[in-house]
């Protein structure tokens, strides 16, 4: 065996989960880019991060590290899906005023070539196409530095009022 380690360490998640309910959807994303806010736990564990968004806009940057790998040698399609479904997910709640939630209710991925570690940094890009009063769309890719395609996807998310409003 040639056994590798990972330290992960996080922030409270209800740090973010208080300052959420004050703040717009675009103001809270902009604070956790910014480190106002800290990036979720699952953004720790899983090695991404948010870098970029604007009203209808959102992208997370990740290197696929070893990690990621799942038996047959490549990472697990499962970091592409959760990198999907936060920058199509963020892009929507870019649009949301404070007091708004939402959350996945249906999502089409589409893997079109592997990572590896090799791939080196991605991007992944979630742009919003329709927002309604209960429900929004958007759409997402996942791309290398050189723009090469990994995966595609869409989704639906359901909008709501947040706790405690």
């Amino acid at each position: 065996m040639n056994q590798r380690s990972l330290t992960l360490s996080w922030d409270d998640p209800a740090i973010a989960r208080r300052e959420g309910s004050r703040l717009s959807g675009l103001e809270f994303l902009q604070a956790m880019i910014d480190g106002r806010i800290p990036r979720t736990p699952m953004a720790a564990l899983l090695g991404f991060q948010l870098v970029e968004v604007r009203e209808g806009f959102a992208a997370f940057q990740c290197r696929p590290a070893e990690q990621h790998y799942n038996p047959i040698g490549v990472v697990h399609g499962g970091l592409a899906c959760t990198l999907l479904d936060s920058a199509m997910g963020c892009s929507v709640y870019t649009t949301l005023p404070a007091g708004v939630g939402y959350t996945t209710l249906e999502l089409k991925v589409n893997l079109v070539r592997a990572l590896t570690v090799d791939t080196g940094m991605t991007r992944c890009e979630g742009r919003i196409l329709h927002r309604g009063a209960r429900t929004a769309t958007a759409e997402g890719r996942l791309l290398d530095e050189a723009g090469k395609l990994y995966a595609h996807a869409t989704t639906t998310c359901i909008l709501f009022p947040a706790a405690g409003n």
